[in-house]
């Protein structure tokens, strides 16, 4: 299992990229929740220009075992959408930290980085779960 110690994580299985100077996160499901799922079969994707809200659904993952909501860690505006999942949704499995990104966001604030998990938080919180 990865974590990778550049992001920031979720208590629902979500990562984030912030590039500070852009004001852009990068978005996208854990290698923990892609396990948990297994083989990812479809994925529901917002449209560019869309607006997020923070803790509210912007799509979905389907696999074979589940249909998960996926969850904003941040408010903001869409600026890109990974479309290459909408043909490969099995990227998420192969590369959930890399090419199997799913959004990027133009955030206003920063206030969001507080509510996030690092990569050793998390590590331990996905040990606690499965306990």
């Amino acid at each position: 299992m990865e974590f990778p110690e550049e992001l920031l994580y979720t208590k629902d299985h979500e990562w984030a990229k912030y590039d500070e100077k852009k004001k852009i996160v990068t978005l996208g499901i854990t290698d923990y929740a892609q396990s948990k799922l297994g083989d990812v079969v479809h994925i529901d994707l917002p449209d560019e220009g869309d607006e997020v809200r923070l803790e509210e659904p912007f799509g979905s993952v389907e696999s074979v075992k589940a249909v998960e909501d996926i969850f904003a860690p941040v408010s903001g505006d869409i600026i890109e959408v990974n479309s290459i999942l909408l043909d490969a949704p099995d990227v998420i499995n192969e590369d959930p930290y890399g090419e199997g990104w799913i959004i990027k966001v133009k955030v206003l604030d920063n206030s969001f980085l507080d509510d996030l998990m690092s990569a050793e938080s998390y590590q331990a919180y996905t040990e606690s779960q499965d306990e």
